[in-house]
């Protein structure tokens, strides 16, 4: 009996065992879950806040390396391989170009004004040359009709007013479109070699009547297998200005869709628009190009003092916010003191009569010290005065350009600043020429207000449109604690809990730049031609670089939500991921990710859903586009293919269009 009680009393240890071992391990499934699940999670958020938006399979490889490593990889974007971005950018020449040699390449009006009075002389080279000889004939041309214009006004009121003028530029401008379009019929079956040859030994006027067809869809016909080079000389026979911007907008987008360092590119958009530059201004068009290359980038993760002396010192800001013009009221310059020479002791002779100021002198132009403090450093209510406002603008009187309009740098004029004392915000700046602007520069980037306007834009960025303000005031202490250093303020920013709470989780609307790029990403698109997405972008409001106030574009849902601006995006969407977009080729399959392709509109549904909306879908969503299933639109059902596939394109322009998705 005693041994038969021992035996089911061992009996009943090992089952209690067994029962433990199982819920134990079903309890650490379930915890393995949870934490796969939440790590997905952050991963979802991490790829929504820290890039343009997740390309399909990016969740599964970022949960896998593990969230915290790849912010980390991300803050360092030197460690990241980016050859297949630099393959993409290699035709577009500009991007690679310095201001100078642009200008001699694609010749603004100046410099063809200068050739075309004999002032200046053409290349030599043929094709460089063609560019030249086309926009000179296009200047006179212009003359022409700037002189015959009297005459032009009176026989079209002569001959039936302005209607009939009207009507005679209308015909005259379909004439020059067959004309146009003959010629491209005849070019675009010759090898691209012959081709080329035979547009270079056109007539000037025959070269410029070429440029319609460069406009419509002759013009991928046309540069079919010419080089990099040869296709730009082509397009800037046409307008050689354009192809400088076209270049730099391109250029954004596919860094934006297809770089590695994708916090690097947000950060440089981010650092752009906060020292905007608008690229309609003059000399701008050609100055951006560099601005963001060797200005913005270099320095979107390093020192916040760095990125400030270096935009102080670009010529596209000086440039932009005319600091190029500012001349010091008691200066050399403005008081027509003659230059002095080389020895540092000579003084202006005391005999001679004072110096007459000059009558058309510039005088202190105070838009740069404002910006300076208002929208780069304190901010609006950082604590300066109007007397402060004035006192830095003389600070910087002869910070100017030499020969804005040719490509010309920054340099330091003596002559034009204004001599004397400062006072900046209760400090006194003694004269010292140039090195007066780097203590300004010193003084405002340590400045605490500037430390937490600079963390609170950071923190509307990537974590709300009111950013806590608990958060706000970590991360300034840590911009004053680390000298500035923007990469720590990120860092400090990442590893906050304000940062992962579930309430800022998807509750950052998209700017319309980010919409686009997002969509291309999720899509697994293929960029051949950005351009029609820059077009899209202008439509939306956003467009690439023109901004026109120092502002920038704003960063908060309200500037963007309105029903016109949704629609507008909803229409974009459908005209993606239908195939509608020139240059931009969707991959079904790819947007369905493993799911093979289904004659089930539910099925396709779901799918997609899984691959464009990671991170879940609201009931609200999928029932709205499940309910529009039926639509023959969408199933493609004939009466002779009644198991027809669903349109993959409008399912996937409805999810991208989603209350989910345009929301990061």
């Amino acid at each position: 009996m005693r041994f038969q009680r021992r035996t089911i009393a061992i009996a009943a240890a090992l089952v209690l065992a067994t029962l433990t071992a199982a819920v134990q391990l079903a309890l650490a499934k379930k915890k393995e879950k949870q934490n796969t699940e939440d790590e997905q999670r952050r991963a979802v958020h991490a790829l929504n806040r820290l890039t343009f938006g997740p390309r399909p399979g990016d969740v599964e490889r970022v949960a896998s390396m593990g969230v915290d490593d790849w912010i980390n990889q991300q803050l360092h974007p030197e460690r990241i391989d980016d050859s297949a971005l630099d393959a993409r950018l290699q035709p577009l020449r500009t991007l690679r170009m310095d201001t100078r040699e642009m200008v001699e390449d694609f010749p603004p009006q100046q410099v063809i004004k200068a050739v075309a009075e004999y002032r200046q002389t053409m290349p030599s080279d043929p094709e460089r040359r063609a560019v030249y000889e086309a926009q000179v004939e296009r200047y006179n041309q212009r003359l022409e009709r700037k002189q015959d214009a009297t005459a032009t006004d009176a026989a079209a009121n002569k001959n039936g007013g302005q209607a009939s003028a009207d009507e005679d530029a209308a015909a005259r401008q379909r004439e020059d479109r067959l004309y146009a379009d003959l010629k491209a019929e005849q070019l675009i079956p010759l090898p691209a070699d012959e081709r080329m040859k035979a547009i270079l030994s056109m007539s000037t006027e025959d070269q410029i009547a070429l440029g319609p067809a460069l406009r419509d869809n002759k013009r991928d016909q046309l540069m079919q297998g010419l080089t990099a080079k040869q296709q730009e000389m082509l397009l800037a026979i046409n307008n050689p200005q354009q192809v400088v911007s076209e270049e730099l907008v391109e250029g954004k987008l596919l860094r934006d869709i297809y770089s590695e360092r994708q916090l690097l590119e947000v950060m440089t958009d981010f650092w752009f628009n906060h020292f905007n530059v608008f690229i309609g201004k003059g000399a701008d068009r050609y100055m951006l190009t560099s601005y963001e290359r060797d200005v913005i980038r270099p320095h979107a993760l390093g020192k916040f003092e760095d990125l400030l002396v270096a935009t102080s010192h670009s010529p596209a800001m000086l440039f932009y916010l005319d600091n190029w013009l500012s001349v010091g009221p008691d200066s050399d310059f403005a008081l027509g003191i003659p230059k002095r020479p080389g020895n540092a002791n000579w003084r202006y002779p005391m005999r001679q009569p004072p110096p007459r100021p000059r009558a058309n002198r510039s005088g202190l132009n105070e838009n740069y010290g404002r910006e300076l403090m208002e929208l780069h450093t304190l901010s609006v209510n950082g604590g300066y005065t109007q007397r402060d406002v004035t006192e830095v603008a003389r600070v910087f009187t002869g910070w100017t350009l030499k020969e804005p309009r040719e490509g010309g740098g920054f340099f330091f004029d003596e002559r034009k600043h204004e001599p004397g004392d400062k006072t900046v915000l209760g400090h006194r700046i003694k004269p010292k020429g140039e090195k007066e602007g780097l203590e300004v520069l010193h003084l405002l980037a340590h400045n605490p207000s500037t430390a937490k306007f600079i963390c609170t834009k950071l923190a509307t960025r990537f974590v709300s449109d009111d950013p806590p303000p608990a958060l706000v005031d970590r991360m300034t202490k840590t911009f004053l604690k680390k000298d500035g250093d923007i990469r720590e303020v990120l860092k400090a920013m990442f590893d906050s809990p304000e940062f992962w709470a579930r309430d800022v989780y998807r509750a950052k609307v998209k700017t319309p730049l980010e919409f686009v790029v997002s969509s291309v990403r999720a899509s697994g698109a293929d960029v051949s031609d950005a351009l029609p997405l820059a077009r899209q972008l202008q439509n939306m409001g956003m467009q690439l670089y023109g901004a026109q106030p120092p502002t920038g574009y704003s960063m908060k849902a309200d500037a963007w939500v309105n029903s016109s601006a949704l629609l507008g995006r909803m229409n974009f969407a459908l005209a993606l991921t239908s195939g509608r977009l020139k240059g931009v080729q969707v991959n079904n399959s790819i947007m369905l990710g493993n799911a093979s392709a289904s004659s089930d509109p539910q099925q396709t549904l779901a799918a997609l859903e899984s691959t464009l909306l990671v991170g879940g879908v609201s009931k609200q969503t999928n029932d709205t586009i499940a309910a529009r299933l039926q639509d023959p639109k969408i199933t493609q059902r004939r009466l002779d293919d009644p198991a027809g596939p669903p349109n993959v394109g409008i399912i996937s322009g409805l999810l991208l269009g989603s209350p989910e998705f345009q929301r990061r």
